[in-house]
């Protein structure tokens, strides 16, 4: 007896340091049957949103720089893809998604303690945990690289670095959990199925912000500013549009008619988008640009997104027509009436496209798609709800923002100096320029 309960003792004891060590699956790891229809869906759709950044991202807005500061602005996403993919495994998955408290989830999956390779997350039963991380990893990282493009030309790089570390961790983290991870926006059904608030508000409300912050670039009004190479800058919105099938389409989480549904909307939307900028144009300035076009289609591209997985495909062409006109002239007129130089207009076509997005999807969803009902079948509360969901984006993200870049300007110098932002920060920043 006394050999049989020192067995037990002892195997008791090692069970207790392989759960505080993580190598045993915690009371909230949940198992289930793995699709691998769908896991395979999931790995494509991950490898898609990436790609919406590095190269995607980087080639857009570094096409629309001058050339002494291309470097510098794909320095900025291919940096923000490093750091935040190291934070969001060390707590961004956890505080995100693990834990259902109306304000932050909980540490639990910290440097993914107690991942297992069969283990699930609740809100993606028929995928690997790990894979349903990574694929949010790809959100958290495209998210925190838009709101570079508001303070393009003129940013240090050494405060980017410490700014997107403490935006991700404070701005995105929470709304992400509030939205998606069973957070108080999400208990009140407030709909935002691919990030029209988590993603697009909060990147072009803080974008919005810092180029305030930061003041505008030198010679902004004065000075030609034109685009570097607009063919860059189109590559980058072909492969912004393939990735946000993954983006939107994978936000079903499953290889389902969802899936197809949002993809469907997403292209329609796009199309419809790019048309509407460029006919604008067309009447207005009597050609329609080619920097037209494509902000047209990323805003047609933007606007979907909260809506795509709850409306039908010809709600997306709408959208892609109301974005068209809202982002033109949110980056035209509104943009000259309040005076800040958002450099690449994030928030004209982001902010004002997230926002748009996410009121129609409160007046367009279908129940039949989505499981909702909208404003049109007879639901106008969920209009209310969405106006919440953009009030509360709005204010948090703009005041945890502000409150960020005067935290980081204690420690190092925001901007440039005024002879680094003339030679460019391709030299000044990395040593680096083309030739």
């Amino acid at each position: 007896m006394g050999a049989l309960s020192y067995r037990a003792a002892k195997l008791a004891a090692l069970v207790n340091v392989a759960t505080i060590f993580g190598l045993a699956t915690p009371a909230l790891a949940q198992t289930s049957d793995i699709n691998a229809a769908d896991t395979a869906w999931m790995i494509v759709a991950t490898a898609l949103v990436l790609m919406m950044t590095i190269p995607g991202l980087a080639l857009f807005y570094s096409g629309m720089v001058r050339k002494k500061n291309v470097l510098a602005t794909m320095a900025q996403s291919l940096v923000t893809v490093a750091t935040i993919s190291i934070l969001w495994v060390t707590f961004g998955y956890s505080l995100a998604f693990i834990g259902d408290g109306p304000w932050l989830g909980t540490l639990d999956r910290w440097f993914l303690a107690g991942m297992t390779m069969d283990g699930v997350n609740p809100a993606a039963k028929t995928i690997p945990e790990a894979l349903f991380m990574l694929y949010q990893m790809t959100f958290a990282i495209i998210t925190v690289a838009l709101v570079a493009g508001s303070v393009a030309d003129r940013m240090r790089f050494s405060a980017y670095i410490l700014f997107s570390t403490g935006w991700f961790a404070f701005v995105y983290v929470p709304l992400a959990h509030w939205v998606w991870g069973g957070g108080f926006l999400a208990a009140m059904g407030v709909l935002d199925f691919a990030g029209g608030l988590v993603v697009h508000l909060s990147a072009g409300i803080g974008g919005l912000v810092a180029a305030k912050v930061m003041g505008r670039r030198h010679g902004y009004g004065s000075e030609n500013l034109a685009p570097f190479d607009l063919s860059l800058a189109v590559i980058g919105t072909g492969l912004l549009w393939v990735g946000w099938f993954g983006f939107n389409g994978g936000s079903a989480l499953a290889a389902n008619s969802r899936a197809v549904m949002a993809i469907v909307a997403t292209h329609l939307a796009a199309c419809a988008g790019a048309l509407t900028w460029g006919a604008i144009e067309w009447v207005t300035r009597r050609k329609p640009s080619v920097l037209g076009m494509i902000s047209g289609a990323v805003a047609g591209l933007g606007t979907i997104t909260p809506a795509s997985g709850f409306v039908a495909p010809w709600h997306g062409i709408v959208i892609g027509v109301v974005a068209g006109v809202f982002c033109y002239w949110a980056c035209t007129w509104l943009k000259q009436r309040l005076q800040y130089d958002d450099s690449l207009d994030v928030f004209g076509v982001h902010g004002i496209g997230g926002m748009t997005g996410t009121l129609l999807a409160g007046i367009f969803a279908a129940s039949a798609i989505g499981g909702t009902s909208g404003l049109i079948e007879g639901h106008p509360q969920q209009v209310l709800i969405q106006l919440y969901g953009i009030a509360a984006t709005l204010v948090w993200s703009g005041g945890v923002t502000y409150a960020l870049l005067k935290l980081v300007s204690v420690f190092v110098p925001l901007r440039v100096s005024p002879q680094q932002e003339l030679e460019g920060l391709d030299i000044s920043q990395h040593g680096e320029a083309l030739q």
